[in-house]
């Protein structure tokens, strides 16, 4: 009990936080008290991998043998990977398509991209049985498996963004040779990073075309590696917006407001595309009925599509919220948690009635997840800082560029 009075706490300093910068009413011991909040997070959740690489995952999770997938792959993974989609969006965008003006916000996408697949990948070594064994998929092959396909396009497609992001970091150093020699090849990688993360993106949701008996009929589809790739864009465009608006915050800069504006207009496309396609697969089913059992499933079901889906796309498509930068925040914010919300529902909610799990997740899992997700954002904020991600001034942007309110 006092573990998750202590997580109920943190989370709302953190919430609060986040309001008051969104607002622009900072006290001045906002900073202190969010960083001492902080603090805590990673001390419970170091003291929580210790517990977890001595004593086992049983020790310091909910999980068992009836469910194995708990919070570590239904956030940190699956939706984790979702989120970080904007990447390979913005890179072909940028690359192969040669819409040019979205440059300015290639960098610090590719850079979420980047530590977002880095924290996906220190997930999954927490969250494996076995983590030592982390290696075999790279040398025992089993081409028939979901799970090898997914491994080795996550391992090639953080290459990618590694190689992608690399430009910044030799720009730093003065390493004109090689930035010479990642710009001639910056295509042909782009064009293998399209190719992996649709692969992968898809393949998350092709893991759960085994379980037909298992899943939830408002969850199982055969179309559920389409309904991943496609509700991937639209979050990870949403999550590009979102990181925009605070770091213009943050930094004191200019918001790229005609870019934000298009990414929303394209997210509501490709969310009513999803909920086009959601509803037919429904009724082609025959599942649409289960929405009325007003049961766990179906109430979080329709959570998830009205909050996460139906009411973004419809604010998205209106061109008075897409100018208003908080109106895009809002949108944006409402599809990433219906994302997650999508991802810990097939993961968990969704098969908890025919397998009768009863998994719960344990604030040191929590503890875990809100310790990476904040340093993930500090190490972010940290290489902004001290790289040359963002233009130098906003002269340098192409196109319309609106500073926040009250940004100066």
């Amino acid at each position: 009990m006092n573990g998750w009075i202590f997580i109920l706490v943190c989370l709302t300093i953190l919430i609060w936080a986040a309001l008051c910068l969104v607002y622009d009413k900072r006290p001045r011991f906002l900073r202190p008290v969010t960083a001492i909040t902080i603090l805590c997070i990673w001390v419970a959740a170091l003291w929580t991998l210790i517990r977890r690489f001595t004593e086992g995952l049983g020790a310091v999770t909910g999980m068992n043998d009836n469910a194995p997938w708990g919070l570590w792959i239904g956030v940190d993974v699956f939706a984790g990977v979702a989120l970080a989609a904007g990447g390979f969006v913005i890179a072909a965008t940028v690359h192969i398509f040669r819409i040019k003006r979205f440059e300015p916000i290639l960098r610090p996408t590719v850079l979420t991209a980047f530590l977002g697949y880095i924290l996906v990948a220190v997930a999954l070594f927490i969250d494996i049985g076995r983590p030592l064994s982390w290696w075999h998929p790279l040398v025992m092959w089993q081409e028939h498996s979901i799970m090898f396909e997914v491994t080795w396009c996550v391992i090639l497609y953080s290459t990618v963004l590694a190689i992608e992001i690399s430009p910044v970091v030799l720009e730093r150093l003065g390493l004109t040779t090689l930035l010479r020699l990642v710009k001639t090849i910056t295509i042909p990688v782009v064009i293998a990073g399209v190719i992996l993360s649709t692969m992968h993106q898809s393949s998350l949701g092709s893991l759960y075309l085994i379980v037909p008996e298992k899943l939830y009929p408002l969850w199982y589809s055969p179309l559920l590696p389409v309904f991943h790739l496609l509700s991937a864009v639209a979050a990870g465009m949403c999550v590009i917006i979102v990181e925009s608006f605070f770091s213009s915050k943050i930094l004191r800069r200019g918001l790229e407001s005609s870019l934000m504006a298009d990414l929303g207009r394209a997210a509501s496309i490709i969310l009513f595309l999803y909920l086009v396609i959601k509803l037919a697969d429904l009724a082609v089913r025959g599942s649409w009925v289960l929405i009325l059992e007003q049961n766990l499933q179906s109430n979080l079901f329709l959570l998830e599509m009205l909050g996460g889906v139906v009411l973004p796309a419809i604010l998205l498509s209106f061109r008075r919220v897409r100018k208003l930068p908080r109106g895009l925040l809002a949108a944006s914010t409402l599809v990433m948690m219906g994302i997650v919300l999508n991802r810990i529902n097939i993961c968990w909610f969704g098969m908890s009635v025919s397998d009768q799990l009863h998994y719960i997740p344990t604030w040191m899992e929590i503890a875990v997840s809100l310790g990476s997700i904040t340093a993930g954002i500090i190490v972010f904020f940290l290489a902004v800082h001290y790289l040359p991600v963002f233009p130098k001034t906003e002269e340098e942007l192409p196109g319309a560029v609106s500073p926040l309110p009250n940004a100066a």
